[in-house]
């Protein structure tokens, strides 16, 4: 299992000074690595692996822009990583269908990189010295030794005790940090021996949990984050038609409050699903949101909403806090969840007279839109175990342990198979 450990630096004025001509180097030369690869694209788009580019390229970048041996490795790398992550958005849908803006935008230049953006290390670039709390690192100033850091004691608890993995070397508005990645003990998964936990996530409400059995277990208003957003987006608006220094200040001061009030929030309600999973035995479904905001058209005052709201953030909290406790965690399909009737599956939009109803035209059972939609992620979920559990047995090698990964390759087929823009498109 991997975690995600961030840790501050507490640079000396002359490391900063070295992180900061490191950084900008590296991106410098990630940006012709880029360039090269887009110009060297086959007929369907696709780069050089990181082999082939890695031949052409590496004697070219250690010379142009001084890189030692392992970070040049690392530029590269870096580079292919993030065609593989724009390929895998165009797949899936997430920058839209072809010919669209946002799709054509993308496809029709190289991927650029800021002068700051983050530069990932190994261990021949960076080591640990945990008896010290100090790294040594890598920089275009040469070797910088005795760089302290500091964390939550958690966080330092498990650089601690596990292998540490790729780490990035991130910059945020002058103030360095190291972005960790742990291998950690994997914990044996449960058989959710008393059903799923479905989980709707929304504006409105935060999420609405619901069992495949119909039960309605708990949920979360998301009015006080939709007041906070509102009145920070006032805020901000008055503070930029300001324009002073002193409103500039502030507005940078306030940029992430908003934010970390969020990140907050999701935690607390992650970690109550998933602490509830686990004490009753179930497992839980949580709905597959990918392209949702190319799916979904709203007006204004909702796109703002939409694309303000931390979606990804709560689906990898409660994916990782169910890993942990090993509760298994399935993405499902949403569509139409919210349409069909979880009591006679009759599925009709004029089933939701409204936002917050739920009136079968079928068999007139009425309830919380929101708790419908729970009930039907929940039984999608127990629905897709069972096809992995199925796929498992007849094909040696499928591995249903890992149900996010497995689940993935089938979710893509049935998107493929329903949407004819994407078929004949491969990662």
């Amino acid at each position: 299992m991997r975690r995600v450990v961030r840790v501050k630096l507490l640079p000396t004025p002359a490391h900063s000074t070295a992180l900061t001509d490191t950084l900008r180097v590296c991106n410098e030369a990630a940006c012709y690595v880029s360039q090269v690869a887009f110009d060297a694209r086959d007929s369907q788009g696709r780069t050089g692996t990181k082999f082939i580019l890695q031949d052409v390229l590496y004697a070219q970048i250690k010379t142009r822009f001084g890189l030692g041996a392992q970070p040049a490795i690392r530029v590269i790398s870096k580079t292919v990583d993030a065609y593989t992550t724009l390929r895998s958005n165009l797949v899936e849908g997430n920058l839209g269908l072809p010919g669209t803006p946002g799709r054509t935008k993308a496809e029709s230049k190289p991927v650029a990189f800021r002068p700051d953006a983050a530069q990932p290390f190994d261990k021949n670039c960076l080591s640990w010295q945990h008896d010290t709390r100090t790294v040594s690192i890598w920089s275009t100033h040469g070797r910088l030794r005795g760089v302290r850091f500091v964390g939550q004691p958690s966080d330092l608890r498990l650089l601690g005790g596990n292998k540490i993995g790729e780490t990035d070397l991130q910059n945020v508005h002058g103030q360095w940090f190291l972005i960790a990645t742990l291998t950690l003990p994997t914990t044996p998964v449960v058989e959710p021996a008393a059903g799923f936990l479905g989980v709707d996530l929304g504006i409105v409400n935060i999420a609405f949990v619901g069992t495949d059995r119909g039960v309605a277990v708990a949920d979360w208003s998301g009015g006080a984050i939709t007041l906070r957003r509102k009145r920070n987006l006032a805020l901000r608006a008055k503070l930029q038609a300001n324009g002073t220094k002193s409103a500039t200040r502030l507005l940078k001061k306030r940029s992430k409050k908003e934010a970390r009030f969020v990140t907050d929030v999701n935690h607390q309600v992650s970690k109550r699903i998933v602490t509830k999973a686990q004490r009753t035995g179930h497992g839980i479904a949580i709905e597959e949101l990918t392209g949702i905001r190319e799916r979904v058209r709203l007006r204004k005052p909702q796109q703002v909403a939409l694309h303000s709201w931390a979606f990804a953030q709560l689906g990898g909290f409660l994916t990782y806090k169910a890993e942990a406790a090993g509760v298994v965690i399935i993405p499902v399909d949403p569509a139409y969840t919210s349409q069909t009737c979880s009591g006679c599956g009759y599925m009709s939009r004029l089933n939701r007279p409204n936002q917050a109803e739920f009136a079968c035209r079928s068999c007139g059972v009425l309830l919380h839109a929101d708790h419908n939609a729970a009930v039907n992620i929940a039984r999608r979920g127990a629905a897709d175990l069972a096809e992995l559990n199925a796929v498992a047995i007849s094909q040696p090698g499928f591995d249903p342990s890992e149900p996010r990964r497995s689940l993935r390759r089938l979710t893509q087929k049935r998107r493929r198979a329903a949407n004819p823009a994407l078929q004949g498109q491969g990662r």
